[in-house]
């Protein structure tokens, strides 16, 4: 009987171990304790984010908060990023990507992948904004959905709940704007963005996976 128990005890700590290889195995890492904005920072509207329930709550005036933690050293070329999100009628927010922090305005580096079902204006969520502009609503206001960026070389593509919503390969050469202010592919960190008073949006199970 005592050689059983311990057959068995020895199966669910082996069980148990590989369970936690392959966690830590698989590639992702997270971005958020689910208890603190620890390793993100942001400049003017700082009350617009906060934490509650293991979620990030973007609830105010136009603020966007920058991953600015240890992971990478915050700068992020080829990556696959996930994000548990759930929007509210009238939302409007977003997810930056290789953008860098400012104190205050729009982001003026990177790309914006649209969060927005119900906002009036019409760029959904899925967008790659102002660049590739879907009009489909994919996702539910009031319902958890994920969003599922890749970035590898000039390839960005964006699942929601596993549908493949777009598939964008950025043009050798693009430019848009000058200096640091340009809207293209290159490397940087993520933004999560607090459109308007109107908009409440959640954020949970934030991570990357780096890619080479």
């Amino acid at each position: 009987m005592k050689n059983t128990i311990y057959c068995c005890l020895i199966a669910c700590c082996l069980l148990s171990l590989s369970a936690t290889m392959k966690s830590a195995s698989d590639g992702w890492i997270s971005l958020f304790d689910g208890k603190s904005l620890n390793g993100w920072k942001v400049g003017d509207n700082a009350e617009t984010f906060s934490v509650d329930s293991g979620r990030i709550t973007v609830h105010g005036k136009t603020a966007h908060l920058f991953y600015d933690g240890p992971v990478e050293n915050h700068n992020f070329k080829n990556f696959e990023f996930k994000a548990d999100v759930m929007t509210h009628k009238g939302t409007n927010s977003g997810i930056y990507i290789h953008t860098a922090y400012q104190q205050g305005g729009w982001p003026a580096k990177g790309y914006e992948v649209q969060v927005n079902n119900s906002h009036t204006d019409w760029i959904r969520t899925g967008s790659l904004y102002g660049i590739v502009n879907i009009k489909e609503v994919y996702v539910k206001d009031n319902e958890w959905f994920t969003m599922h960026i890749t970035v590898q070389g000039k390839r960005v593509t964006v699942k929601l709940n596993d549908k493949l919503v777009l598939d964008y390969t950025e043009p050798d050469n693009v430019k848009r704007g000058e200096g640091e202010e340009q809207r293209v592919l290159s490397s940087g960190t993520f933004a999560l963005q607090g459109h308007d008073p109107n908009s409440l949006t959640y954020f949970k199970n934030i991570m990357v996976k780096p890619l080479l």
